[in-house]
């Protein structure tokens, strides 16, 4: 077999090695995929001239790239990659559906008052309901006014609000 063959079966195999590494990671086929690829483009560089060497290097520059962007394109459809990524929608749906959600999801946009502080988490008073909230990371002193914005999780998250000055309302008498 002639050199230059060699050198491209090396690069042909460096990258089947690197659609195998989806497939069946363990790191070896890796490392035996990138000398492979590293030998093909040396050796085109020995044995051939120049520029055989730079186009061959220029080459794997743009192939592998789009090489590995096809494949992590594809690997999570394969069922080593559906275990390496979470599907959350389905994780959410249950979460949503249970009774203790579905109940605090009513106090989404009600307000209420922080009976401890809320350093970021603590205890809310929602209509005479003691809720465990937890905020966005700003500390709220006890007794402030809170709004929940929204119910992630089974976890109640509020926002400090500014406390209404009702010396400001008008008295209507609608009678």
């Amino acid at each position: 077999m002639r050199p230059l063959t060699l050198a491209f079966v090396l690069i042909g195999a460096g990258l089947f090695l690197l659609l195998a590494e989806l497939f069946i990671p363990s790191g070896i086929f890796f490392v035996l995929a990138v000398l492979g690829i590293v030998a093909g483009v040396v050796m085109t560089f020995f044995y051939g001239d120049t520029y055989t060497g730079s186009l061959t290097l220029i080459g794997v520059f743009i192939v592998v790239p789009m090489l590995a962007g096809v494949l992590l394109h594809y690997w999570p459809k394969t069922p080593i990659g559906r275990r390496f990524f979470l599907n959350h929608s389905e994780e959410d749906a249950t979460l949503a559906s249970m009774p203790v959600n579905v109940e605090l999801e009513q106090l989404r946009g009600r307000f209420g008052r922080a009976l401890s502080a809320l350093r970021p988490a603590g205890v809310v008073d929602f209509d005479g309901r003691r809720i465990d909230t937890i905020t966005e990371g700003m500390m709220v002193d006890a007794g402030q006014l809170v709004r929940c914005i929204d119910v992630r999780a089974g976890k109640v998250i509020v926002r400090p609000v500014d406390t209404p000055n009702l010396k400001d309302l008008e008295i209507v008498d609608f009678g």
